[in-house]
C-alpha cells in the first residue's frame, strides 16, 4: 500500500517538473522573441533615422548647390552690368566726341565765311553766305568737281546763283580733290585707268583734273584687272575669250585683261 502511493507522489512530482520546465522553456521563448522583435524595430528606427540624415545632408547639399548658383547669377548679372555701364560710358563717350567734333566744324565754317574780303562781305546774301557754309561742310568729309558741287548744292534746293558763288569761294582744289575721288573709288571697286578717268569726268571733273587725279596715286592695274576680273565671275559665267573681251570693253590694255583673267583660274 505504502508502495503504491510512493509511486503515485512521484509520479504527480514528475508532471509538476515537466509542467514547470515547459513553462520555463515558454517563458524563455517569448522573451526570446520580444528580444528579437525590440531588435528588429530598432534596426528599423536606425534605418529610418539613417535615412532622414541622408535627406537632411541632400538637401543641405541641395540648399548650398542653390546658394552656389544663386551666387554665380548674382556674379553673371553684376558683370553683364558692368559690361552694360562700359558700353554706356563708351557710347556716352563717342556722342560727346562727336557733339565736340560738330562744334569745331561749325567754329571753322563760321571763320572761314568770316573771312570774306571785306569789300564784298556787304554785298553778300544770307543765302549766298549758307550755301558757302554748306559747300565747306560737304568738302570737309567728301570729294566733289567744282560741277558736281554745284549741283550736290542745287539739289539741296540752292539758287544755281547762290551756289555757283559758294563753289567759286570755297578755296577747294580741283585737281586734289580728283585725286581723293579716285582714291575713294578704287578703295572699294575696281578700275583699269581709261575707266577710272571717265568715271572722274562723269563726276564733273575736266579732262585734265581726272588725268591728273589718276596719274597721281600708285596703282597696279594688273591687279585691278584680275580684281575686276574676280568680281565679274563672282555673280556671272564666262568664257576665257569672253572675259577678255570684257576687261578690254571696261578699259583695261589686252595685256592686262589676259593677265586678270589668268589670275582667276581660266
Amino acid at each position: 500500500m505504502n508502495n503504491n502511493e510512493d509511486e503515485k507522489l512521484n509520479s504527480d512530482v514528475k508532471k509538476k517538473i515537466i509542467v514547470i520546465i515547459i513553462i520555463t522553456l515558454l517563458i524563455e521563448g517569448i522573451l526570446f522573441c520580444y528580444y528579437n522583435m525590440n531588435k528588429e524595430e530598432n534596426n528599423s528606427d536606425d534605418e529610418r533615422v539613417s535615412t532622414i540624415k541622408n535627406d537632411d545632408e541632400s538637401n543641405i547639399n541641395l540648399n548650398d548647390e542653390k546658394e552656389n548658383n544663386n551666387q554665380s547669377n548674382l556674379d553673371e548679372d553684376d558683370t553683364e552690368k558692368e559690361n552694360n555701364n562700359t558700353d554706356n560710358v563708351r557710347n556716352d563717350n563717342y556722342y560727346e566726341e562727336k557733339k565736340e567734333e560738330d562744334r569745331q566744324e561749325e567754329k571753322t565754317i563760321t571763320n572761314e565765311t568770316q573771312n570774306v574780303p571785306s569789300s564784298q562781305g556787304s554785298s553778300i546774301s544770307v543765302s549766298k553766305q549758307n550755301a558757302l557754309k554748306r559747300a565747306q561742310s560737304y568738302l570737309s568729309h567728301s570729294s566733289f568737281s567744282r560741277q558736281g558741287l554745284i549741283e550736290q548744292l542745287e539739289y539741296e534746293k540752292y539758287s544755281t546763283e547762290d551756289a555757283t558763288y559758294a563753289v567759286d569761294n570755297v578755296g577747294a582744289n580741283w585737281n586734289e580733290q580728283a585725286v581723293k575721288r579716285a582714291q575713294s573709288y578704287l578703295s572699294h571697286s575696281a578700275f583699269s585707268r581709261q575707266g577710272l578717268i571717265e568715271q572722274l569726268e562723269f563726276e564733273g571733273f575736266t579732262s585734265e583734273q581726272a588725268n591728273y587725279g589718276v596719274s597721281s596715286i600708285s596703282v597696279d592695274w594688273n591687279e585691278q584687272a584680275a580684281k575686276k576680273a574676280q568680281s565679274y565671275l563672282s555673280h556671272s559665267a564666262f568664257s576665257r575669250d569672253g572675259l577678255i573681251d570684257q576687261l578690254e570693253f571696261e578699259g583695261f590694255t589686252h595685256e592686262q585683261a589676259v593677265y586678270g583673267v589668268t589670275q582667276n583660274g581660266l
